[in-house]
């Protein structure tokens, strides 16, 4: 009788049962050729397979998933302070401080993240745009870092440009620094040319813009480097045309800054934002509509949140296709505010919000339920860099 309820149980679990065959070095070698979802998964097979995923030491090995958000604080006449949200399961813990960095950098803003790089722009004095400033690339998960030399442009034209940070660990351990230049004029504030570094050559080349169209980039909207290119997302602004000065767009730049592209993005969003998740670009945008009770006695009225996920299937015709569509009524008591969509999972369909003053949101899309909430500084600036953890010690040309 014991031996058939020991047979039984070999039955009814023939995963433990093969999995037992298995030596550790042999399963963090399958593990490490799977996606970041699959390995987070495979954590509930057994008890010493997760506690062989969550050891540290192995964690060089596998591949990572989105751990948290690194954002700024700043306060009046104050420095620059960092902070970190973290999400549940990531498990990798971060340091906003960055305590490996020189104190010679007085302030440090955080300006963009990139498949586990880290892009900061670093300051004598926070409160002024001519005051001397370098760029700091780095890994928080080794603690390498690489100071860039400074860019071409004037200094005094730092508020006037949108920088971000091009890389791509299973191409090269090289990375790009991309700065995009505008003009500063109120009338015509579009974008004119591109300052590229690249840690290869240790030096940065100018591009002159080859749009056609004049486009205005959004600094607080993220960015996603994919297929050699860097999606960035901006408002066609066409001269005296009211009615198709509100459409958005997709800039595509190559790393050379010779191929500029342009998609144009589903309408109807008031917020949005790109994102790569299980291999493909996808864009989220939300809108907020308000129905007026003319009947109630007070002037009251009901609103609810929608929130579009989609994603772009063809890259030649711009065609977009939506994945996913959820309305939102009063998310978590939050009344009367809009919810931003800010980012996207890279392994699941689940979308980041905040509501204007409140804390971060993650809401699952195919499920249409919320699953994490994540508490903000109050000092936060509102814009929210997703950080997925890079183990690998090479960071090319990185200062020890």
């Amino acid at each position: 009788m014991e031996g058939a309820s020991k047979k039984k149980l070999g039955q009814d679990n023939p995963t433990a049962t093969a999995a037992s065959l298995f030596t550790d070095d042999l399963i963090l070698e399958i593990l490490s050729r799977l996606p970041a979802r699959s390995v987070h998964r495979f954590k509930c097979v057994s008890r010493p397979w997760r506690d062989l995923i969550a050891d540290p030491v192995n964690r060089k090995k596998l591949p990572q998933t989105l751990t948290g958000f690194f954002y700024n604080g700043y306060k009046s006449g104050a420095a620059w302070s960092r902070h970190f949200a973290s999400v549940s399961g990531g498990g990798f813990p971060v340091d906003p401080s960055l305590p490996f960095i020189p104190n010679k950098y007085k302030h440090i803003a955080l300006e963009d993240t990139c498949n586990g790089l880290l892009l900061c722009a670093c300051y004598k004095t926070p409160a002024t745009d001519k005051d001397d400033y370098r760029y700091v690339v780095c890994n928080p998960a080794t603690e390498r870092w690489i100071e860039l030399p400074p860019p071409p442009q004037p200094l005094a034209n730092r508020f006037h440009s949108t920088t971000r940070l091009a890389f791509d660990p299973a191409v090269s351990s090289h990375f790009r620094v991309l700065q995009f230049w505008r003009t500063s004029l109120v009338v015509e504030n579009y974008a004119r040319g591109v300052g590229i570094f690249s840690s290869q050559t240790g030096a940065w080349v100018h591009r002159d813009g080859r749009l056609l169209e004049k486009i205005t980039l959004f600094r607080s909207t993220r960015s996603v480097f994919f297929g050699g290119m860097l999606h960035l997302v901006g408002r066609l602004n066409p001269e005296n045309t009211d009615k198709e000065s509100a459409l958005v767009v997709l800039v595509l730049v190559d790393m050379e800054g010779k191929a500029w592209k342009t998609i144009r993005l589903p309408l109807g969003s008031s917020f949005e934002t790109v994102g790569l998740s299980q291999g493909c670009l996808y864009y989220a945008g939300s809108t907020r509509t308000y129905i007026y009770n003319n009947n109630s006695k007070k002037n009251t009225a009901l609103s609810t949140t929608k929130i579009t996920l989609w994603c772009l299937e063809n890259y030649d015709s711009g065609e977009w296709v939506l994945k996913h569509s959820a309305s939102i009524d009063e998310p978590l008591d939050v009344t009367c505010a809009e919810c931003r969509v800010f980012a996207i999972h890279p392994d699941c369909s689940t979308v980041f919000l905040v509501p204007i003053g409140g804390d971060m949101l993650a809401y699952d899309m195919q499920h249409q339920k919320f699953v994490h909430i994540l508490n903000l500084e109050k000092d936060n600036v509102g814009i929210y860099l997703p950080y997925i953890p890079l183990f690998s010690e090479a960071l090319a040309d990185a200062d020890e």
